[in-house]
């Protein structure tokens, strides 16, 4: 990312953003709301918004994001695998270290509560084969106690990952490094 300056209307969200990402690196995005942040991983990943600045990635990269977004999650944790192209059994293992019991993995995901949601998001992502890990505000609704699950996960996959989470203590554990703005 080179300059970015990121604007809605007449207003702009960000300005002279600079980063690069390199492999094995964990960036955390950390600033005000409304600063940019997520308008920032949207562009990264492709979504149309008004910007000048380059970004600059390879075209064959793969990208495993999580959104804040979870409104659309259904089925029970089979199907859910199968429709998103996951190895159900490390899909289970992950879920299960984040505290699922194996009750759940017939429910409905529409009935589980906010933070099983954004488990099984974070599950999904740990399980999709990427170059780079996108996560914007993973820790909303979730636990301390998950809070460190999550961690230990981080720690044994290892991912390179761009992160945005406003948990202080969660980007200081993680974090390779921060970029402040806004």
């Amino acid at each position: 990312v080179q300059n970015l300056y990121v604007r809605f209307d007449d207003r702009i969200v960000c300005s002279g953003i600079s980063f690069d990402v390199n492999e094995g690196e964990i960036i955390a995005l950390s600033g005000r709301n409304g600063c940019g942040k997520t308008s920032i991983i949207r562009l990264i990943c492709g979504d149309d918004i008004p910007h000048t600045g380059e970004v600059i990635m390879n075209r064959q990269l793969k990208i495993s994001r999580i959104t804040q977004d979870f409104s659309e999650l259904s089925g029970n944790l089979t199907d859910y695998a199968y429709s998103h192209g996951l190895d159900e059994s490390l899909f289970k293992t992950i879920l299960r270290k984040l505290d699922f019991s194996r009750e759940q993995f017939e429910k409905d995901i529409s009935d589980f509560s906010d933070e099983q949601k954004k488990k099984v998001m974070i599950a999904a992502s740990l399980c999709t084969p990427a170059h780079l890990y996108i996560w914007d505000e993973p820790l909303n609704y979730i636990d301390v106690f998950s809070r460190m699950q999550i961690e230990k996960l981080l720690e044994t996959y290892a991912p390179t990952m761009l992160i945005v989470e406003h948990d202080v203590r969660f980007r200081e554990k993680i974090a390779t490094k921060t970029i402040e703005f806004g």
